[in-house]
């Protein structure tokens, strides 16, 4: 059952100054229902997201392959047959336009701050997030580099699925720590709507709602539950 209840702000004398004037407003909230409807929303989008894992997971079989731990096996005939579908590095090369080999030093310079946010982002995330009691991000969750088992790939593919692999996993990674961060220091939803939104948002205030804020910050803080163990 919603609830009604009061604030009250001190609000302007026509512009010049407050005077101390205030008035009350009126606010409803759910107090009774923590699961609201946009809660259920994310719970429903994230076993829609496992069911989606699951069937992929599935293409394992379909491609004659198995993960053991980190390593990915293929089975010989599989992994033979791959490897004469290589394109050769001289025909690979030959085939690569001019323009898109020149712009080859600018993509991987991309690589050096790219390495630099990594070191300083795990120095601040295997510090300040034990001190913050917040818990740590799981770095291989984030960074998967497999692609260089695939042998129908020849070894500049591979370097490129490897940088490929690294810096979107980094993004990712970076990501999932700044928003644990944000949840701790501001879990406040913007008023203005953003085109994408991390995993902790669906936990953030509503924007202006400033008794929930106060009411509800020790809180949020350590409302770190649904996170896997």
């Amino acid at each position: 059952m919603a609830s009604i209840r009061l604030e009250t702000f001190l609000v302007p004398d026509r512009g010049r100054n407050f005077k101390g004037l205030s008035r009350q407003f009126a606010f409803t909230t759910d107090a009774e229902n923590p699961m609201n409807k946009l809660d259920q929303i994310i719970a429903d989008i994230k076993k829609l997201e496992r069911e989606l894992f699951d069937e992929l997971q599935k293409k394992q079989d379909e491609y004659f392959y198995v993960i053991k731990g980190k390593k990915i096996h293929f089975e010989k005939e599989t992994l033979r047959y791959h490897k004469t579908l290589a394109t050769k590095l001289h025909v690979y090369l030959a085939n690569a336009s001019i323009p898109v080999m020149l712009t080859a030093p600018i993509i991987w310079a991309c690589l050096i701050p790219a390495l630099m946010m990594d070191v300083v982002v795990s120095v601040y995330h295997s510090t300040c997030f034990r001190v913050y009691g917040i818990p740590l991000v799981k770095r291989s969750d984030y960074i998967v580099i497999d692609r260089h088992s695939l042998q129908y790939l020849n070894p500049i593919e591979k370097l490129n699925c490897f940088y490929c692999s690294y810096f979107n996993g980094l993004i990712a990674y970076v990501q999932e720590i700044a928003a644990r961060s944000e949840q701790y220091w501001c879990p406040i939803k913007h008023a203005r709507k953003s085109n994408i939104n991390h995993g902790r948002y669906h936990k953030f205030i509503e924007y202006g709602d400033s008794q929930y804020y106060q009411e509800r910050l020790v809180e949020l803080r350590k409302s770190f539950d649904d996170l896997p163990g």
